[in-house]
């Protein structure tokens, strides 16, 4: 009786709790390279390079897309075991390819894919930026 009195307790608890969720930012208005710079200025966004300056990207616009600060940093993350892989002979090409969602400056997504066709080694990352 006791753990039923407990359990409808903490249930009309959780009931009357407003649901906390975690707003993902919607870019899908930043169409222009003007306005993700905008972004960037208030510290929404962060100026990345998709293939990586430490394995040889250039920093170039065509290299170059905006995502939130969270993405960044998953994709520095990224990189630091990249270049593990790349000076353990793991993997020896690598492709970085943007996703974007309608007509938005701000790619959806990241997927970072590398390989070694000699050894089979591989590393696939998605990186979610909005």
């Amino acid at each position: 009786m006791r753990r039923q009195l407990i359990g409808s307790a903490v249930a009309a608890l959780l009931a009357a709790t407003p649901a906390v969720h975690a707003m993902k930012p919607d870019f899908s208005a930043v169409q222009s390279h003007d306005a993700a710079k905008a972004l960037a200025v208030e510290g929404k966004l962060v100026a990345i390079l998709l293939f990586p300056a430490e394995l040889g990207g250039q920093d170039v616009e065509a290299n170059r897309v905006y995502v939130t600060p969270e993405a960044a940093q998953a994709r520095a993350s990224a990189v630091a075991s990249l270049i593990r892989m790349v000076q353990q002979g793991a993997v020896d090409k690598m492709n970085v390819i943007p996703i974007y969602k309608g007509k938005s400056f701000i790619p959806a997504t990241i997927e970072m894919k590398a390989s070694n066709s000699k050894t089979g080694g591989h590393f696939d990352q998605q990186i979610v930026v909005w």
